[in-house]
């Protein structure tokens, strides 16, 4: 190459639709590389996202169209506890990426929930890291199966969405490597991910993309990986500093890039080992892409085969958090009252680049009607031209989204259809049971906020929970909730109203036949929380500091709570959640016994853990075991417990019992020593813990450790810049 070949091939080629570019042949990809023919060297094609292919469903001048799957958000797919279920959803994404002309999809993204309102939460797996590097590496296994490419995405400690091109994330090393970056880290060994996306944010003062501590020494230097990073589109603010943290390609891109990157090799500011080192990594996955290897893709993947797994996935992610003597499930000779204008205009996934342009999304209340539910018609028909007049009105017209036709649709939100005593008091007598649904969206660009209508309840959502289960419960009737959201809401305040509440999330394109396959029966609910719902905002660990100082405008936000994130906190200082990570319910009940540890009382260098699952009740299902464990304070500080392994039983029949088998290392058990910059086994006794939830622990048991270990060494990397106070016990 020439060196104006080189400066071009490390940035893209700009992005559709921005600056004059004009658009991809595949419409609706993001982002594509510099070719270079006379090299054989073709251009790449990427495109979004979490939930799916997002590229847009019509083409000027042609009749076929280019719909993809909306899948269930990764929430969702988290709330499973099954990687099987994540990686049969990877296959069938990565088969649309390749079969519509797509090299790599800008996705999965594993970021932590630090805190509830992130308004990007959805795309995000759970506030673990060991769920969210499992996960990422089932769904990059599943993509990458299809000779296509996955990038994991936001690399690292990009938590916020306010002020998210610049604000810097203040964090000790040992959370970032416990916590933030320990889910990456899974997924890079488990599933060799071909790119890593760099975050938009700074980490303790520098830009994530030119950072040579994070991009050079953690990824590849500490964890061995061999693919190539990507900024986030327009990141960072210095392409030669870019080059040289091993950001080896810059996107969108623009010309100026290059030039720049040209005339600092010229320069010397630049060495042009760097760039040639750079174009490497590029090229080493360039060449296992379809376009390098001339496949011819067909514009026609298997839709119809693809939403039957998008269906399964979403009823297996459906989380039951409520059930009181049992009203759901609901026969099919009960009849129905549908509230809430979510039932219809039903939430299939976040908005901005998470968003995905399906051929259709099928409503709850289509869903309960497919399925043979009678639903009270006088009551839907209100509902249905209620939301048709309102949406007829210019401020609640369904718009493009602000940022292009690409990202989806701008749907504001209508507020909820007010109910009338006497409306409420027909419905409860023409119907069997009452079904309320409650709907949330959001997405990029802003985060979220504890308000009514967001993170709290409207006054007509609570006034609609209120009369509906009063009126219901005075005829000797059951009242559900559909919570159809994409992260938590309050529901402390409300749920002792009701009798049950089944946790939907935003479940793709099939949301309508999902529910109704739990609703009816058809699937046992199994999904367990892989986020913690607090009782009250105030409880969550980084409430004060989220989304940074100052308030108005923030430029930093600290990670003061350190390593207590979600059940981590509240396990450690016995704040009590709403409902809490790991928990769920089923239609039927399931022990969880006979756990046994191979290493007897001595731990040597791997643990063997199982223990036995039973049905104990009267229908099908499946349970999740989760293995905690709780580690010794000594030098370090130990949260009480932290999720060490987890496994998903297969569908038991009642008095069926099944033995899950896990294996743990020394790694697993470390804790990570900011002075000694290693993985630490600490001496002292260590407590196993299985259960059902991060509260409803089964049975227990202990093995020690005779001396202190190093078990494995590290760089220096990533050291904060000032001083903060970090939260101890």
């Amino acid at each position: 190459m020439t060196l104006e070949e080189k400066a071009k091939f490390v940035v893209g080629v700009g992005m559709p639709g921005f600056g004059g570019n004009p658009p991809f042949e595949v419409v609706g990809a993001v982002g594509g590389t510099y070719g270079i023919p006379r090299l054989g060297i073709p251009e790449l094609r990427f495109a979004d996202g979490p939930a799916g292919l997002r590229i847009r469903p019509t083409r000027p001048g042609q009749t076929q169209t280019y719909y993809a799957t909306a899948f269930p958000i990764a929430t969702s797919l988290a709330s499973t506890w099954d990687t099987a279920t994540v990686e049969a959803v990877g296959k069938a994404q990565g088969n649309e990426v390749k079969e519509y002309g797509v090299d790599m999809l800008l996705a999965p993204a594993l970021n932590i929930h630090r805190n509830p309102l992130n308004g990007r939460n959805f795309e995000y797996y759970s506030e673990d890291p060991l769920i969210a590097g499992k996960m990422a590496a089932a769904m990059v296994n599943g993509v990458q199966s299809n000779g296509v490419g996955a990038t994991i995405k936001h690399f690292a400690a990009n938590n916020q969405e306010t002020n998210r091109m610049s604000i810097d994330t203040v964090v000790s090393e040992r959370a970032l490597r416990e916590i933030y970056l320990k889910g990456f880290e899974i997924a890079v060994e488990e599933s060799h991910p071909w790119a890593v996306m760099s975050s938009y944010n700074k980490i303790n003062g520098i830009y994530a993309s030119q950072s040579a501590d994070l991009l050079t020494t953690v990824l590849r230097k500490d964890w061995g990986y061999n693919g190539f990073v990507m900024t986030d589109w327009f990141g960072g603010n210095d392409p030669v500093e870019q080059m040289k943290a091993q950001n080896d390609m810059i996107m969108p891109g623009n010309t100026t890039q290059s030039s720049l990157i040209k005339t600092s090799v010229e320069s010397g500011k630049l060495d042009e080992k760097v760039l040639d080192r750079n174009i490497k990594n590029i090229l080493q996955v360039l060449i296992q892409t379809p376009e390098f290897k001339k496949y011819q893709n067909s514009d026609k993947p298997d839709l119809a085969a693809h939403a039957i797994t998008a269906r399964k996935a979403a009823a297996e992610g459906m989380v039951l958090l409520k059930n009181d003597k049992m009203p759901l499930p609901i026969s099919k000779d009960q009849k129905i009252t549908l509230f809430g204008n979510t039932q219809i205009e039903t939430v299939k996934g976040g908005t901005g680049s998470g968003d995905v342009n399906a051929a259709y999304t099928t409503s709850i209340s289509d869903g309960l009607k497919s399925a043979g539910y009678e639903l009270n018609q006088t009551e839907f028909d209100k509902y249905k031209t209620y939301i048709d007049d309102l949406r007829s009105q210019d401020q609640y017209k369904i718009k493009p989204s602000s940022w292009g036709e690409d990202f989806g649709k701008f749907i504001p939100a209508i507020p909820e259809k007010p109910l009338t005593d006497n409306e409420i008091a027909s419905a409860s007598k023409d119907s069997d049971i009452g079904v309320i649904v409650i709907g949330r969206n959001s997405g990029e660009g802003a985060d979220r906020k504890v308000v009514k209508g967001d993170y709290l309840l409207s006054d007509a959502e609570e006034a609609m929970i209120s009369k509906v289960s009063a009126e219901y419960h005075k005829q000797g009737k059951k009242v559900a909730v559909i919570l159809n959201i994409g992260g938590p809401i309050e529901v402390a305040s409300w749920r002792d109203k009701v009798d049950s509440i089944l946790l939907a999330w935003q479940p793709g394109q099939e949301a309508g036949y999902a529910v109704a396959d739990v609703i009816s029966g058809k699937v046992n609910p199994s999904g367990k929380l892989a986020t913690t719902f607090p009782e009250k905002y105030s409880d969550v660990a980084s409430a004060n500091s989220f989304p940074g100082t100052p308030v108005d405008n923030p430029t930093q936000v600290v990670y003061n709570e350190d390593i207590y994130v979600g059940y981590r906190y509240n396990t450690t200082f016995n704040v009590k959640p709403a409902y809490e990570f790991g928990y769920g319910l089923s239609y039927t009940s399931f022990d969880i016994n006979h756990l046994n540890i191979s290493e007897g009382k001595k731990f040597k260098d791997k643990l063997k853990v199982s223990a036995m699952v039973e049905n104990t009740g009267d229908l099908a299902g499946r349970e999740v075991v989760q293995v905690y464990i709780s580690s010794p304070d000594g030098k370090l500080e130990k949260p009480a417990i932290e999720l060490k392994a987890f496994g998903k039983t297969k569908e038991l029949k009642p008095h069926q019992r099944e033995l899950l088998q896990f294996d743990l290392n020394a790694k697993d058990l470390t804790s990570f020593d900011e002075e000694k910059n290693a993985w630490v086994l600490e001496k002292g006794t260590y407590t196993v813990k299985v259960g059902a939830s991060s509260e409803d622990i089964k049975e227990t048991a202990t093995f020690t450790v005779d001396q202190d270990m190093i078990v494995e060494k590290v760089n220096e990397a990533l050291a904060p810049k000032v001083e903060f106070e970090r939260l101890t016990k």
